[in-house]
């Protein structure tokens, strides 16, 4: 079936299905396989269940023409999302980086949504299955699009790029994670910047962490239609500052330079000081499409995170700073700079195993805990097989090599009345610690 024909199907139903779990009635579905899973073997359930037609790309053993057979239905559900990208006649914004591209695009949401109908990538859709599906949902109702793009191997940013052809974008910070795939910290940014690449070949607008030396040089001698710069330093078009954290936090932003307006004060359901320049980002977009202070001011304290990313959850004993959605050495370090930012009686840090460090890893779980010991905390946890290898004889330091220890240790001696940065990589499965706290 030609991509032309099968985008007509496409439009009249609007709706993609991938899983028989939730299948839409109507809806086409495509029967994708993974590394434990054939979507071939659920066609006919997916017929069963109300789809239209079923994408698969192995004979199937019933006879049924809403069944269509292609090489690769993978390919075919990319190629699908690249045709309707062409029709798409919207603004279409490219988020990625290290740490805080999904806040960041869910800060950008909250703003341009007090002005634009805005469709944004669910939760992290990110990757090559993840944004053709995004790109998929946009309808002729949306007047803007944030797309979130993952990557943990070189040349896929540009991949996506080629699906969701953002003409605008921006990279949050780049830092150590997935080094396995990316093989060293210049590797990550490499990947990133094909971003840049993107945008200075397609002559797209750049905005840009204007104190970030990592990403200036990555932007260095590339041009751009634009490029809006924000940060803390007052060179930049859009301006911020930490007033507080106690422990959401407090900011200031002003853009005199650029479009004239003096200091906002904002409020925030955020915490972490690293969040700055997430809201600072949102901010500049904001200012790029028109929006006024008092939208702008209005959308950034309209969001609250959620999905435990910088997630403050207040229990009957205690405060929690719930941040084990993911974890990688340069977000550990930002939010335990966080923690110590914080005005709090009794301050706490349970930390687990970050993954997919490769070789890096001894050196990085070895590195957080030799900045522990300089820290003013009431304790000092760690959980998980690395931090428990890196042990050593410390009365103020706790290791326990598994979760179910760690559990044990909060049972028998239990916090009250105490700020807890619960941070981990996401296969620690930290929401266990929660009901302990």
């Amino acid at each position: 079936m030609e991509i032309a024909t099968l985008y007509r199907l496409f439009q009249e139903c609007q709706k993609i299905s991938t899983d028989t779990r939730n299948i839409l009635p109507g809806s086409i579905f495509f029967a994708l396989s993974g590394a434990t899973f054939n979507g071939n073997q659920f066609a006919e359930k997916a017929l069963e269940l109300g789809a239209r037609l079923a994408i698969v790309d192995e004979p199937i053993p019933i006879v049924d023409e809403r069944i269509e057979v292609v090489s690769n239905v993978l390919e075919t559900l990319q190629n699908l999302a690249r045709y309707h990208r062409d029709q798409l006649q919207i603004p279409v914004i490219g988020v990625t980086g290290t740490n805080g591209k999904t806040t960041t695009k869910e800060l950008l949401q909250s703003v341009l949504s007090q002005k634009f109908n805005v469709y944004a990538t669910k939760g992290n859709l990110n990757n090559h299955i993840g944004v053709p599906l995004s790109v998929l949902a946009i309808d002729s109702a949306i007047e803007l699009a944030i797309i979130e793009m993952g990557a943990n191997h070189i040349g896929e940013i540009a991949f996506l790029c080629g699906i969701a052809r953002p003409e605008l974008g921006l990279i949050t910070n780049v830092g150590k994670a997935h080094l396995e795939g990316f093989g060293s910290f210049e590797g990550v940014k490499q990947a990133k910047g094909e971003l840049y690449e993107w945008l200075e070949e397609h002559k797209g607008v750049l905005f840009l962490q204007g104190d970030n030396n990592h990403l200036l040089s990555m932007a260095n001698n590339k041009t751009f239609k634009q490029i809006i710069t924000y940060g803390l330093d007052k060179s930049n078009n859009i301006s911020g500052e930490l007033l507080s954290v106690n422990p959401v936090l407090n900011l200031g932003w002003s853009s005199i330079k650029a479009y004239g307006y003096d200091r906002q004060v904002v409020p925030t359901h955020l915490t972490g000081s690293y969040n700055l320049e997430n809201v600072l980002a949102a901010v500049a977009v904001g200012l790029y499409f028109g929006l006024n202070p008092e939208e702008i001011n209005r959308g950034i304290t309209a969001y609250s995170p959620t999905n435990n990313r910088s997630q403050i959850t207040q229990t009957e004993k205690n405060t929690v700073i719930c941040d084990y959605y993911n974890a990688n050495a340069s977000s550990m370090w930002a939010a335990l700079d966080n923690l110590e930012s914080i005005h709090a009686e009794k301050k706490v840090s349970i930390l687990g195993d970050m993954f997919e460090l490769g070789e890096e890893a001894p050196t990085e779980h070895r590195r957080l805990i030799e900045r522990i010991r300089g820290m003013k905390l009431y304790r000092k946890i760690f959980v998980g097989r690395n931090f428990f290898g890196q042990r050593q004889e410390e009365h103020d330091i706790e290791y326990y090599e598994s979760l179910d220890a760690a559990k044990q240790a909060l049972q028998e001696k239990p916090l009250e009345n105490t700020t807890v940065l619960l941070k981990a990589s996401r296969g620690m499965a930290f929401e266990g610690l929660l009901q302990y706290l």
